[in-house]
């Protein structure tokens, strides 16, 4: 028996290290969780039994080392280099065309594209197959041995090649030193930031700093709690075997071995391939798992790269082509705050005009005031700023080291900028309102909610008209615009008879708009699109709605005591009686037929579903309110709850997410029969 033991305890670190290396690697486990978690548990076993047997390539050496006193240093058996940066084709191609007075092969070059993570480089040196030290790169010749908190990263394989069976048709030489870069992935980042608000803590700025700090963690438990993991890309230095001698050759020697490799690396015949590739990137770079700050472009043909030799520290056989910034740091000169059109004061940044990805920004939002307290954001700060695509640009944080001492505290206000009138703060809310109905820059939003596609959906009156029919006193509330005559428009700038009736026309088609529309448009408080048609249905007309208690309402299923509240006290307000009645008084007083009110018993009652493509007879709006007429749900995005995805040509994305959560698909008419 005792013979026995040593195999079965080499056969179960082989066996957890190889499901590590499937699950954290490969994201492709091919076993349950519980049997992972039985092996690990009966490996633990063993070594309980037997300390003495423990070697460094068990996966139980992964974490909870002793914490060092401090870092040791490590000399690179080789320079471990930056590269020069190319800001666009041109740049690329300047670069090309001088390593090509150096040496004629550089002509026929194939090229290799791969990310250029925004992370922490680190080697990994291994010995007879068994990982043995780590270090970062420090200024590039010696760097700091981090080996107990790299053991923490599961991607890292303890031994090469993780799967056995490539032992006998994969060369590992005795010594080897790969390079790689580690990160945190964005999913796993924000995951992270929101345990920690959650629990009170300090949340971190952007996810390369977060893995830079967890990695010089003295205790490499802390490190452990960090999601962190890593691709690998170089072999910095081998003796004792063969290796591949093309950039392509080595991410595939690479990926035998058990490492993680970069899944978007490309090889390219010709340079301006590989640009028109990169170039994709700059765009599509939210698709990646972590964040990028550009593609890196290298010569395929290691012996060629490494005979075109370096400029300064920069090897000439490889450049990083860099995509715009989407983060940069600027000075807060100000912070503003904007009344939104339910009375909701938002603060936002006034900064020093800065450049990020392409596009010059003046202004960033803060989110709310409790962010502003707890990321303790002064006036005068040096801020990290992002932007991402066509997501509004944002303040991430302060900067905390640049800070002189000149910058101020800022207190949220205490009087509506609009109106001056005093704001309240409500417990249990983050936000801030303005509770003066009177509000002009509520008065103006309210407005422009009410007459939106969403809504009303009143036809030519955009934001220009709304402001001037304000400012004239023509419109108070939104029941005034039902009252407007063709002499009064024409007295506005810009108007003439057929844009007058054209307008006066859109009001008087407004007044058949369903009755869902219109209480979504009143702007109460918590009431969106669903919430509406599921009053419309419970209630009939606004008249019975009017008069609901809370505990009426939080009879209708998904209608919680805050929004219930929130009716109740809209409704309770004498201003906006007044608004009812005299929408009334104009003709706006929809009504919901018996045989329309299905909340509880429709066909569809229970369901939630999701619209992609365009459906042969009904339209986006059609195809909603057909759904909650029998009583079911539309929703925006896919999720594992949604009961059906409604599909029509040219479907987007949420169809391919759909199929892979196991949503059933259906077509209208499949649609019209299960509401039929």
């Amino acid at each position: 028996m005792a013979d026995k033991l040593p195999t079965r305890y080499e056969e179960l670190k082989a066996q957890v290290n190889f499901h590590n290396y499937r699950y954290h690697v490969l994201d492709a486990p091919i076993i349950s969780d519980l049997e992972y978690d039985r092996l690990l548990n009966e490996l633990k076993k063993i070594e309980t039994d037997h300390p003495n047997w423990i070697t460094s390539d068990s996966p139980t050496q992964r974490a909870g080392a002793r914490p060092a006193d401090r870092f040791e240093k490590i000399r690179h058996p080789a320079a471990i280099l930056s590269l020069a940066n190319a800001f666009g084709a041109d740049d690329a191609r300047a670069w090309l065309e001088r390593v090509k007075k150096l040496d004629d092969r550089v002509e026929k070059a194939n090229f290799v594209v791969e990310p250029k993570i925004d992370g922490l480089s680190v080697v990994l040196h291994y010995r007879d197959g068994m990982f043995v030290q780590g270090a970062t790169r420090g200024d590039g010749e010696v760097g700091e041995d981090i080996t107990s908190n790299l053991r923490t990263i599961r991607a890292i394989p303890l031994k090469i090649p993780v799967n056995s069976e490539q032992s006998s048709v994969i060369s590992v030489p005795k010594n080897l030193v790969v390079r790689g870069e580690a990160f945190i992935p964005i999913k796993e980042f924000d995951e992270l930031n929101k345990k920690l608000e959650e629990a009170g803590e300090k949340t971190y700025l952007n996810p390369r700093n977060t893995a830079a700090g967890s990695l010089r963690q003295l205790d490499p438990q802390l490190t452990a709690s960090r999601p962190l993991t890593l691709l690998v890309y170089q072999i910095v230095h081998s003796e004792g075997g063969k290796t591949p001698t093309s950039q392509w050759e080595i991410l595939e020697y690479l990926k035998a071995l058990g490492f993680p490799v970069a899944d978007v690396a490309k090889r390219f015949n010709d340079l301006e391939s590989a640009i028109a590739y990169t170039e994709t990137w700059n765009e599509g770079r939210d698709k990646l798992a972590y964040e990028a700050d550009g593609m890196v472009i290298k010569i395929d043909d290691l012996n060629l790269a490494a005979d075109l030799g370096f400029v300064g520290k920069d090897p000439r056989g490889a450049i990083a082509f860099k995509f715009p910034a989407r983060e940069v740091t600027t000075t807060l000169n100000d912070i503003g705050v904007a009344v939104g059109r339910t009375g909701v004061l938002t603060p936002y940044a006034m900064l020093e005009p800065v450049e990020i990805g392409g596009v010059v920004v003046e202004r960033a939002t803060l989110h709310n005031f409790d962010f502003i307290a707890e990321k303790d954001i002064r006036v005068g700060d040096r801020v990290l700023v992002k932007r991402a695509g066509e997501v509004i640009p944002y303040v991430i944080g302060p900067v905390v080291d640049a800070r002189s001492g000149k910058e101020k505290t800022y207190k949220p206000p205490t009087k509506c900028p609009a109106c001056g009138q005093a704001v309240e703060h409500f417990e249990g809310e983050v936000a801030w309102y303005c509770v003066n109905a009177a509000c002009p820059a509520q008065l103006l939003r309210n407005i422009e909610h009410f007459v939106s596609r969403g809504a009303m959906d009143i036809v030519g009156l955009g934001y220009k008209i709304v402001e001037q029919l304000i400012e004239e006193g023509l419109v108070k509330d939104v029941a005034d615009l039902f009252t407007l005559t063709k002499e009064q428009l024409l007295e506005l700038e810009g108007f003439a008879d057929k844009k007058a009736e054209n307008l006066l026309k859109s009001l008087e088609q407004a007044k058949a708009q369903s009755l869902n529309r219109l209480i979504a448009a009143l702007g109460i408080h918590g009431v969106g699109e669903v919430t509406a048609g599921d009053l419309a249905r419970a209630f009939g007309d606004l008249s019975a709605l009017s008069k609901a208690s809370t505990e009426e309402l939080q009879l209708i299923e998904g209608l919680g005591p805050n929004i219930a509240e929130s009716i109740v006290d809209w409704f309770s307000q004498s201003a906006n009686q007044k608004v009812l009645k005299k929408l009334k008084a104009a003709g706006v007083d929809p009504k919901m037929q018996k045989a329309e009110i299905r909340m509880q018993n429709g066909a569809l009652s229970g369901f939630t579903f999701v619209v992609t493509g365009t459906l042969p007879t009904l339209s986006r709006d059609g195809v909603k309110e057909f759904i909650e007429s029998y009583g079911g749900k539309v929703i925006d995005s896919v999720s594992k709850k949604t009961s059906y995805l409604v599909l029509g040509e040219n479907p987007g994305s949420k169809f391919e997410k759909a199929k892979s959560l196991g949503v059933k698909v259906i077509d209208e008419a499949e649609l019209r029969k299960l509401a039929a």
